[in-house]
């Protein structure tokens, strides 16, 4: 059990039969009146962020967030497909619990899943990926004093923004929590 004055950033606890992470949170010490918790709480299974005051004394169950390095294999068209390396063991996913992720990995590439009782709510690629680029328009010559960029379709089918140097058939580096380009790596 975890009281809501022991919150902390990170912290996932069960309330309402739903898991919450804890995203900010302030001890709040009124002139009149008693002490209470303004936190800002997201629930972990539907990504909804919502703001609330807690009682101090209030307490909750835990939550126990289990993480783990899968495999992505492949996508039949409605659900997506990975396995445990060490038990060889595949879970199916559904599109609302990858897509965020699945546009920076490919097939054969590591993904992070959580887990809440055994069921997997999220899927987080690596943070950085090397990803080919599939469709560019080529740069135009002598425009590069303003810095510009163009968009570029990547292997995975995502769109990211690239400078005017960047070709078709490079390999480029995405950080996949900003979804920006860091850099080319081949050409």
């Amino acid at each position: 059990m975890i009281s809501a004055g022991d919150f902390k950033k990170g912290i996932t606890f069960e309330m309402d039969g739903e898991v919450y992470l804890v995203v900010d949170f302030q001890h709040v010490k009124p002139g009149k009146g008693s002490a209470f918790v303004r936190a800002k709480i997201k629930n972990i299974k539907t990504g909804a962020t919502v703001e609330r005051t807690f009682n101090p004394t209030e307490k909750f169950e835990k939550a126990h967030i289990e993480t783990k390095e899968m495999e992505y294999l492949y996508n039949d068209g409605e659900l997506y497909y990975f396995m445990d390396p060490e038990s060889y063991e595949q879970i199916p996913l559904g599109k609302d619990k990858v897509e965020d992720a699945i546009k920076y990995i490919k097939e054969n590439m590591t993904a992070t899943i959580k887990f809440h009782k055994g069921e997997a709510f999220n899927v987080a690629a690596p943070n950085f990926v090397e990803l080919l680029i599939t469709e560019c328009e080529p740069g135009v010559k002598g425009d590069t004093a303003t810095g510009a960029s163009k968009p570029a379709t990547l292997e995975t089918g995502a769109t990211v923004t690239v400078p005017l140097f960047v070709e078709l058939g490079d390999t480029i580096r995405i950080d996949t929590r900003t979804g920006e380009y860091m850099e080319r790596v081949t050409n």
